[in-house]
C-alpha cells in the first residue's frame, strides 16, 4: 500500500494553515469595512442631515442583500463550487466602500451599502467553506478561527473610524479601500489553494451527505438556532448603531469617546469566539449556545444604568459571551445537514445580516418615535430568549441520529 511521505503531509498541512490564515484575515478586512458603516452612523446623519429611519434603512440595505443572497450562492456553490467567487467578492466590497466614502445623497449611500452586502454574501459561505477543508477533524476550532477573523474588523472599525476617518469626514472611508484591494490579493491566493482541493477525490463528502436526520428533528434545532440568532444579533445590531448615540447623549461625552465602549465590545467578542469552538469541544455544543446568549443578560439588564467606566467593563463581559456561541451554533447546524456545508454558512451568516438589518430598521423606527434610552434599554431583555437553547437537541442525540 502507498503512504504519502512525510514531508509531502507536512507540506500539504502547511498549505491548508495559510488557506485558513488567508480566509480568516479576509473575513478580518471584509468585516472592517462592513462593521465601519454602522460606526460612521454619527458623521452621516450630521454630514447629510439624515433622519434615525434612513440611518436604519442604510443598515438595513447592508444587511438584507447579504441576507438574501447568501444561502442562494450557498445552495449554489454546494453544487458547483466556484474560487474565483473569493477575490470577486471583495471587488464588490471594493465599489461599495468607494460609494460610501464618496455619496451626497441618501440613494447613494444605500447603493453603496448593497454593494458591500453583496461582497459579504460570496465571502461568507466560500471562505466557510474553505475554513471546512482545510479544518482536518477540527472543524470546531478552524470555524472559531475564522469567526475570529471578522471579530477582529469588527473591533477595530470603530476605532479606526474614530481616530483615523473622522478627521477627514465621510471621505475618510476610503482608507478602507486599501482593505480591499488587500482582500482581492489574498484571496486570489487562496482561490487557487481552493480549486486544487476540488480536483480531489469526494468519498468524504459522499459520505458525509449519505448522512441524514428525520426531519423534525433538524426543523425543530433549525427552528431554536434561528430564535437564538434573533435575540444575539438584534441586539448586536442596535448596540453597534445606536448605542454611541445613547452613550453621548447620557454622559455628554464626544463620539470618539463613544468608540471605546464598542471597542471592549468587539474585541472581547473576538476572544469569547476563539474560545467558543474548544469550550464546545469539552463541554458541548449545547451547553455553550445556551452560555452564550443566555449569560449575556444579567450584564445586558445592567449597561443602560452603568457609568463610562462600567459601560466598557460590561461591553466586554457582553461582547465575550455573547460572541462566543456563533461559530459553535454554524458547526452545530452543519452536524444538522451533514454535506451541505456552503447552504448551512449561506443560510446562518445570511440570517445573522438579515435580522441584524431588520433590527436596524425597527430600532431606528422606535428611535425616532421614542429616544434612544428607551430602545437601548428595551434591548436589554433581548438575550433572554437564550434560555430557549435548553430546548435545542443534546449533542449526543445529534450523534445517536447520525449513527442510526
Amino acid at each position: 500500500m502507498k503512504t504519502v511521505s512525510s514531508p509531502a503531509l507536512a507540506a500539504a498541512r502547511s498549505y491548508s494553515v495559510y488557506a485558513l490564515i488567508g480566509v480568516t484575515v479576509a473575513h478580518l478586512l471584509n468585516d472592517a469595512m462592513q462593521s465601519a458603516v454602522p460606526a460612521v452612523f454619527p458623521l452621516l446623519r450630521q454630514t447629510l442631515d439624515l433622519s434615525f429611519a434612513q440611518v436604519g434603512w442604510i443598515a438595513f440595505m447592508l444587511n438584507v442583500t447579504a441576507c438574501v443572497l447568501q444561502p442562494f450562492i450557498g445552495s449554489l456553490t454546494d453544487k458547483r463550487p466556484m474560487p474565483l467567487l473569493l477575490p470577486g467578492g471583495m471587488l464588490f466590497s471594493l465599489i461599495g466602500i468607494i460609494g460610501m466614502a464618496y455619496s451626497s445623497h441618501f440613494v447613494g449611500l444605500l447603493i453603496s451599502a448593497m454593494l458591500l452586502g453583496i461582497g459579504s454574501s460570496v465571502l461568507h459561505p466560500e471562505s466557510s467553506r474553505v475554513a471546512h477543508l482545510a479544518a482536518g477533524k477540527s472543524h470546531g476550532m478552524a470555524q472559531s478561527v475564522f469567526q475570529v477573523g471578522g471579530n477582529t474588523g469588527q473591533a477595530l472599525a470603530p476605532l479606526a473610524v474614530g481616530f483615523l476617518v473622522m478627521p477627514y469626514g465621510t471621505r475618510g472611508l476610503i482608507m478602507f479601500a486599501f482593505a480591499a484591494v488587500l482582500g482581492i490579493f489574498l484571496q486570489y491566493a487562496v482561490s487557487r489553494w481552493y480549486k486544487g482541493q476540488l480536483v480531489a477525490p469526494k468519498k468524504v463528502q459522499t459520505a458525509a451527505a449519505a448522512v441524514q436526520h428525520p426531519r423534525g428533528f433538524v426543523a425543530l434545532a433549525i427552528s431554536l438556532l434561528i430564535v437564538l440568532l434573533f435575540s444575539k444579533f438584534v441586539y448586536i445590531a442596535s448596540m453597534t448603531g445606536y448605542y454611541s448615540f445613547y452613550y453621548m447623549d447620557r454622559f455628554q461625552r464626544p463620539f470618539e469617546d463613544a468608540q471605546i465602549p464598542l471597542f471592549a465590545l468587539q474585541f472581547a467578542g473576538m476572544l469569547g469566539t476563539l474560545l467558543g469552538g474548544p469550550l464546545a469541544d469539552r463541554f458541548g455544543r449545547k451547553k455553550i449556545i445556551w452560555f452564550s446568549i443566555a449569560g449575556t443578560a444579567p450584564f445586558s439588564l445592567l449597561l443602560p444604568y452603568a457609568t463610562p467606566f462600567w459601560s466598557v467593563i460590561l461591553c466586554g463581559l457582553i461582547g465575550a459571551i455573547l460572541m462566543s456561541g456563533f461559530s459553535v451554533i454554524i458547526v452545530y447546524a452543519q452536524a444538522l445537514l451533514p454535506g451541505k456545508i456552503g447552504t448551512v454558512s449561506g443560510l446562518f451568516f445570511g440570517l445573522a445580516f438579515g435580522l441584524a438589518g431588520l433590527g436596524s430598521v425597527i430600532m431606528g423606527w422606535l428611535i425616532d418615535l421614542t429616544d434612544v434610552s428607551f430602545v437601548i434599554q428595551i434591548c436589554a431583555f433581548l438575550p433572554l430568549l437564550g434560555l430557549l437553547a435548553m430546548f435545542l437537541p443534546s449533542d449526543n442525540k445529534l450523534a445517536g441520529n447520525a449513527r442510526g
